[in-house]
């Protein structure tokens, strides 16, 4: 579908990109020309994925860990890279979700997925922004969003409140800097199988049979679909739009809002139990 030098001489960052649908992203950008960078939290993880991709693919890959929720070490990576050249394309996809009955959660479990997916947006849009308008240089964003992010959805009500904010950035920003050469578009994906998140979200085989159930195409997406949607997004051949979220779920939320909100019938007292954070041992 497209030319092997479709993303040549473009410079890109995903962050949360060593993982799920992030390392999915990489390894078509880097199939398909770009010179790519990812961050995450953890270092040994993105170590691991940028020696698997470069093995893969034979593309620039460079790792750099960064927690994004931090102002000060976002701007410290983008300074980073920024030395040898600007960056061309911001991708956000850090994320965090967990499945919780909302008045059970913390304060400190909002502000952990409040940080990561709203927060580390902003941080990363901003610092590339900044830079981008400041020199003149054209620049894409492409962030991944949800698709009960509009009419939110029950039980994942840190991550409906985040996503939300991630879809007003960046229809707002596709106005404010449309006319100085920033476009801003973003990905609201339906269930896509990941290794560990798509468990914890999904976590007795009989709830992914509901969730079939419920789709017009009876499957899940695949993160090699998703990865070929953000290829187009950020090419030029998409230079016309802005401002867009692209639903990808396969007509899904045509059949009813709220992606979690069946589960109040579905899971028992036993399984809310199963489902809470574990405090880690020290």
């Amino acid at each position: 579908m497209f030319t092997p030098d479709l993303l040549h001489n473009k410079r890109i960052l995903i962050t949360g990109g060593g993982t799920g649908l992030g390392k999915a992203m990489a390894q078509r950008f880097l199939q398909l020309g770009a010179t790519v960078y990812i961050c995450g939290r953890r270092e040994d993880v993105l170590q691991k994925s940028a020696a698997e991709l470069s093995a893969a693919t034979r593309g620039p890959i460079h790792a750099i860990p960064c927690d994004v929720r931090n102002l000060d070490a976002v701007e410290a990576m983008i300074d980073s890279i920024w030395k040898s050249g600007p960056l061309d394309i911001l991708v956000n996809n850090a994320a965090g979700n967990f499945i919780a009955r909302t008045e059970e959660l913390s304060p400190r479990a909002f502000e952990s997925v409040i940080g990561i997916v709203l927060l580390g947006t902003l941080h990363a849009t901003m610092a590339c922004g900044r830079r981008w308008l400041k020199t003149n240089h054209k620049g894409t964003v492409l962030s991944i969003s949800a698709t009960y992010a509009p009419v939110g959805s029950a039980y994942v009500v840190p991550s409906a409140i985040s996503k939300a904010g991630v879809e007003a950035l960046t229809r707002s920003l596709a106005v404010e800097w449309g006319n100085r050469g920033i476009r801003m578009n973003a990905i609201a994906p339906g269930p896509i199988p990941t290794q560990g998140a798509f468990s914890r979200l999904l976590p007795r085989p009989e709830l992914e049979t509901l969730a079939l159930d419920r789709n017009p195409l009876h499957r899940f997406g695949t993160v090699e679909e998703l990865a070929n949607l953000a290829v187009f997004l950020i090419s030029d051949g998409s230079g016309y739009i802005n401002g867009e979220v692209v639903r990808m779920d396969g007509g899904e939320f045509l059949q009813g809002a709220g992606e979690f909100s069946t589960l109040g019938r579905a899971l028992t007292n036993e399984d809310w139990e199963a489902l809470k954070p574990r405090k880690k041992k020290t």
